[in-house]
């Protein structure tokens, strides 16, 4: 039976604001596509890379082109323009995103975030942790992968609940987006100011223009952005252009400066009324290009990888940084994300929500051991091109990750019975508006 609540005491996973339940909804079945056309893209480089036409698939991979702009050599193959380009817009829309969610979303509240963020910063320490202890006494060159298990990749497990059909809770959907949400900040962090050999300020001073310039259009001309399209294109994308140009040149990872002007976006409206925010109306614009193109075409150029063309099966499975990476997904982020979950119920007047059980907790960390987008990219930051050691993380990548869905769906598909009769009793307590009863203390 679940325990009452005492006063003061708050529910973890208990339903969100009704605000906040449509925004993610709809977020999410913009996900669940992205997170097909990605695997298609995966499978498809996968199939490509291990057929006699393989050496194909790695020519067009390594392709070079692309000019030299302010002394910045953009000469690069279209694995890198894919990484360092197309991933910017994938970036973009997780800056705007993070601003939504720390400025009108749960996230800005205390009690609400406390939760995502701690499982987060769990489920990434814990499986670093994993990959540290394993790849100790390998060396310092196998010790740089240790960010590798640590991301999550939302559009991937929310693709996987769409094919095994789970009627999982809204609000621990919701948890799984905002603790990937989380995730990613943290990511972001990590490339930042991890990988970043040499930072030359005089780029990144250069850099600073653009930006300026973008915020200050984008909060002048909000409504114009927001109702014509055009405008946006024409003065707003040469910026971000600019912008990424000069973050390139400066040895930060190029992708960071698609967060920078994504919180560079206004999220409120200056004028009280009718329609979306410029943050969300760009999300509205962005996130197919994003999902449709972008992560696709990444995935499909960084999942190659040639089995069939390995020396052995025994060099992969020797090498420690393949057990690192696939025990730190499958193992390491559930119990990063459970315990410090726990420590929140032992230590605080933190409970789970009445119609959450641990088991329901324990499927959705399970999926959040699918690291795929931001593993890859953070493989080849770590490694490089021509390691062996990056073929054997993608593969790493690539098992962990399917382990853990198979291990997700496998645990919460049973419990799918009980999930539909909470969706059906939630849903008979609509009320007339068509807004939950449940929602309207916080719509």
């Amino acid at each position: 039976m679940p325990q009452t609540p005492s006063p003061g005491q708050h529910r973890l996973f208990s339903r969100p604001s009704y605000p906040e339940f449509i925004r993610i909804g709809k977020i999410l079945r913009k996900e669940t596509v992205g997170g097909m056309l990605l695997i298609a893209g995966a499978v498809l480089a996968l199939i490509w890379a291990n057929t006699p036409w393989s050496d194909s698939y790695f020519a067009l991979r390594d392709f070079h082109f692309g000019p030299e702009i302010f002394g910045v050599n953009l000469d690069l193959s279209l694995g890198h323009w894919a990484a360092d380009a197309l991933l910017a817009i994938f970036f973009f829309l997780t800056g705007l995103e993070l601003k939504k969610e720390f400025v009108i979303g749960d996230l800005r509240r205390f009690k609400t975030a406390v939760v995502p963020v701690t499982a987060a910063f769990g489920g990434v320490l814990v499986p670093a942790l994993f990959y540290t202890i394993i790849n100790f006494s390998a060396g310092e060159e196998t010790l740089r992968g240790w960010a590798i298990p640590t991301a999550t990749d939302i559009a991937f497990a929310v693709a996987v609940l769409a094919v095994i059909g789970s009627a999982l809770p809204t609000a621990l959907r919701i948890f799984l987006l905002t603790l990937a949400v989380v995730d990613d900040l943290i990511a972001i962090v990590i490339i930042a100011f991890v990988f970043t050999d040499e930072l030359k300020l005089n780029y990144l001073g250069l850099a600073l223009i653009p930006i300026a310039a973008f915020t200050i259009l984008a909060y002048a001309f909000g409504k114009l952005f927001a109702n014509h399209a055009w405008a946006a294109w024409l003065l707003l994308l040469p910026l971000g252009v600019l912008t990424w140009i000069f973050v390139f040149g400066s040895g930060i990872h190029a992708t960071i400066a698609g967060v920078v002007l994504g919180f560079c976006v206004p999220v409120k409206r200056r004028h009280p009324g009718r329609g979306r925010g410029l943050a969300q109306e760009f999300e509205h614009r962005f996130r197919p290009l994003s999902s449709g193109f972008a992560i696709p075409v990444f995935a499909f150029f960084s999942a190659g990888v040639s089995v069939v063309g390995m020396e052995s099966a025994g060099e992969l499975f020797l090498d420690p940084v393949f057990w690192g990476i696939v025990i730190g997904l499958v193992v390491g982020k559930p119990i990063g994300i459970m315990g410090s979950t726990w420590v929140l119920t032992k230590f605080t007047k933190a409970s789970l929500d009445e119609d959450t059980k641990w088991g329901d907790l324990l499927g959705v960390t399970l999926l959040a051991g699918i690291g795929f987008t931001v593993s890859l990219l953070v493989s080849e930051l770590s490694f490089g091109l021509q390691s062996p050691h990056y073929e054997h993380a993608k593969v790493a990548i690539l098992t962990g990750s399917f382990v853990a869905a198979i291990l997700g769906a496998l645990w919460l598909v049973p419990r799918n019975r009980r999930y539909r009769v909470i969706h059906e009793r939630e849903t008979r307590d609509e009320n007339k508006d068509g807004i939950p009863d449940v929602y309207q203390q916080d719509s």
